[in-house]
C-alpha cells in the first residue's frame, strides 16, 4: 500500500506539481540513500546538491533573490515526501535556508543582497541559533546578549541544537539586548551573523539517536564582533519575529511528522502482508488487521488537521492555536504509528537496517523541536 499524499481535497493545485517533483525526487535521491547515511552519520552533501540542481533546495526565498517563492502550502507538501523518505536527509533539504525567511520579510534590501540572495542562488546555506544549553523552549528566557559597542554589536553566550551552526555560512541568532522587567518579551533582538566573524565558534553536538543525517552544532559566541546593520529588523523586536516564524515553521514540522508516519504505515503494511505465522499470513489476524486501521485513522486525522492549519495560518486566524495544533498531531502521529509498526514487526523491529527501526527513531525528534508538544498545549489552552 502507497499513502495517497496528493490527496486533492487537501492539496492545493498550485502546490500539487511541487508535491510531485518532491516525491520524484525523493524515490530517486533521498530514499536510496537513507539507510547509508543513517549508518554513517555523514552530512549528505551530495543529496543535498542535487536538491539544489532540481531546484528544490531554498526555494523559500523570493523568486527576486534567486528562490521560487514557495507558500506555506508548496513547502509542507515538500516537507510530507521528503520525510517519507527519509527524515535525516529531509531535514537537512530543508535547513539549507532555515531562518532566512526572516531576511526576506523583515531585512534591509543591503541584506538581502548580501546575505539572502546567495541562499537563493544556493551559493551559500544558513541555520537558526535560538535555543541554549540550559533553556529550550522558554523564549523569553535566553541569556546569549547583544551589546552595542560604537559601530558593533557584541555578542556573548552560547546556542544549542543549531542545525548547520558548523555547516552553514551564516546563521539568524536571536539574543538579549535589553533588560526591561516590565517588559519581558521585548528585551530581545535578532541578527545576521556570519560564521567567520570573530569570536564565533561551534562544534557538532554529538551523535543522535536519530535523523543522523542531519547536523546540529553547539555555538561558543566570545565577544563574537558584527557590524551594526547586521541587526535584522527592529531592536526588541526578536520574540515577535520569531513568534510568528514559528507558526509558520510548525505546521512544516507538522507536514515532517505526517511523513515519518506515512512510511510507518506503509512498512508495516509491506510487512504484515509478506510474512506468515501460526498457519497464516500476518494480515489475516483481526488484531494486526484492527491496529493497521488504527494507524490509517491517526495519520489521516493528523494530516486532515495540518492542512487545514495550513490554511488558517496563512490567512492568519488565530495562526497561534492552529500551529501547534497540527505540530501536537502530527509529530504524534508519527509517534504512534512507528511504535504501532514496531510492535507489527516484532523482533525484527530493533535491527538498525530497518526503515521501521529509523521511523522510530526519527519520530522521537520533533515532538520535541520547534517547541515541545507540552509547551504546544500549554499554547493550544491559552489561545483557545
Amino acid at each position: 500500500m502507497e499513502l495517497d499524499l496528493l490527496e486533492a481535497s487537501l492539496v492545493p493545485e498550485h502546490a500539487r506539481h511541487v508535491k510531485a517533483e518532491a516525491r520524484e525526487f525523493a524515490q530517486e535521491h533521498i530514499a536510496p540513500n537513507a539507510e547509508a547515511y543513517y549508518d554513517s552519520g555523514d552530512y549528505p552533501w551530495e543529496v543535498l546538491e542535487a536538491g539544489m540542481d532540481a531546484g528544490l533546495v531554498a526555494a523559500d526565498v523570493p523568486e527576486a533573490y534567486g528562490g521560487r517563492d514557495w507558500d506555506l502550502y508548496q513547502i509542507l507538501a515538500a516537507a510530507e515526501e521528503f520525510y517519507r523518505a527519509d527524515a535525516g536527509i529531509g531535514l537537512t533539504l530543508q535547513l539549507a535556508s532555515f531562518g532566512a525567511e526572516m531576511t526576506a520579510e523583515y531585512g534591509t534590501e543591503a541584506q538581502k543582497a548580501e546575505y539572502l540572495a546567495p541562499v537563493g542562488r544556493n551559493e551559500q546555506i544558513t541555520g537558526l541559533a535560538v535555543s541554549e544549553p540550559e533553556t529550550g523552549s522558554d523564549l523569553a528566557g535566553m541569556t546569549t546578549s547583544a551589546e552595542k559597542q560604537g559601530d558593533e554589536w557584541v555578542l556573548n553566550g552560547e546556542k544549542y541544537w543549531v542545525g548547520n551552526g558548523v555547516e552553514a555560512d551564516w546563521v539568524t541568532l536571536y539574543a538579549k539586548t535589553g533588560d526591561d522587567p516590565d517588559n519581558r518579551y521585548g528585551n530581545y533582538s535578532m541578527f545576521i551573523v556570519p560564521t567567520d566573524a570573530p569570536g564565533y565558534e561551534a562544534e557538532h553536538i554529538p551523535e543522535k539517536m536519530g535523523m543522523r543525517a542531519s547536523k546540529q552544532a553547539h555555538i561558543v559566541l566570545d565577544d563574537c564582533r558584527i557590524p551594526e546593520t547586521n541587526l535584522l529588523g527592529e531592536e526588541g523586536a526578536g520574540f515577535y519575529m520569531l513568534a510568528e516564524f514559528f507558526n509558520h515553521g510548525r505546521i512544516v514540522v507538522g507536514g515532517q511528522g505526517l511523513g515519518i508516519a506515512a512510511a510507518a504505515v506503509e512498512e508495516a503494511w509491506e510487512f504484515v502482508h509478506g510474512r506468515n505465522a501460526f498457519g497464516k499470513q500476518i494480515n489475516e489476524f483481526q488484531a494486526v488487521q484492527h491496529t493497521l486501521a488504527d494507524m490509517r485513522l491517526t495519520f489521516e486525522q493528523a494530516r486532515s488537521l495540518n492542512w487545514r492549519a495550513a490554511e488558517k495560518v496563512v490567512e492568519n486566524e488565530k495562526a497561534g492555536l492552529w500551529a501547534s495544533m497540527a505540530k501536537v498531531a502530527s509529530t504524534e502521529a508519527a509517534v504512534d504509528c512507528s511504535e504501532r509498526g514496531m510492535q507489527l514487526h516484532g523482533g525484527r523491529s530493533i535491527f538498525t537496517d530497518r526503515r521501521i527501526a529509523r521511523t522510530y527513531r526519527d519520530a522521537r525528534i520533533p515532538v520535541i523541536y520547534e517547541g515541545a508538544n507540552e509547551i504546544q498545549r500549554n499554547l493550544i489552552y491559552s489561545q483557545s
